[in-house]
C-alpha cells in the first residue's frame, strides 16, 4: 500500500496543536511513520525513559534518564512553506515527471 503523504522527512513544520509547550514550534522532521499516521518532529514532545544499566554483546550501556522525541500526530502539525516562510496547507499538481507538492498559499513548488 503506497500512502501519499503532505509531510515528508527532512521538512520544516509547525506544531499547531498539542502542548503547550510545543506550540508555534518549528523544526525539522526527523521521522515519518505512513501507517500509524505519526511523525517524529526534532526537539518536540520531549520523552523520558528511565533506563538500567545493562551489557549486550560485550558493550556496556550506562544507567540513567534518556531523553527521545516522541511521535506526534500529523494531523497536529503543518507544512511551512520554503517561499513564502508561513504555515500552509498542501496540495498537489500533476506534471510531466507525476505529482508533486505544491503550496495552497503562494501557489509555488514545495519540491
Amino acid at each position: 500500500m503506497n500512502i501519499k503523504l503532505k509531510i515528508r522527512k527532512g521538512d520544516t513544520v509547525e506544531v499547531v496543536t498539542g502542548k503547550e509547550v510545543d506550540k508555534g514550534k518549528r523544526a525539522e522532521v526527523i521521522r515519518v511513520l505512513p501507517k500509524t499516521n505519526r511523525l517524529v518532529v526534532q526537539g518536540v514532545n520531549m520523552r523520558k525513559r528511565h533506563q538500567r544499566a545493562t551489557q549486550q554483546g560485550g558493550r556496556q550501556i550506562a544507567a540513567g534518564i534518556v531523553e527521545f522525541e516522541g511521535p506526534l500526530s500529523i494531523s497536529n502539525v503543518m507544512l511551512v512553506c520554503p517561499s513564502c516562510s508561513k504555515s500552509v496547507r498542501v496540495g498537489f499538481k500533476r506534471g510531466e515527471k507525476g505529482s508533486h507538492r505544491v503550496c495552497k498559499s503562494c501557489g509555488k513548488d514545495i519540491d
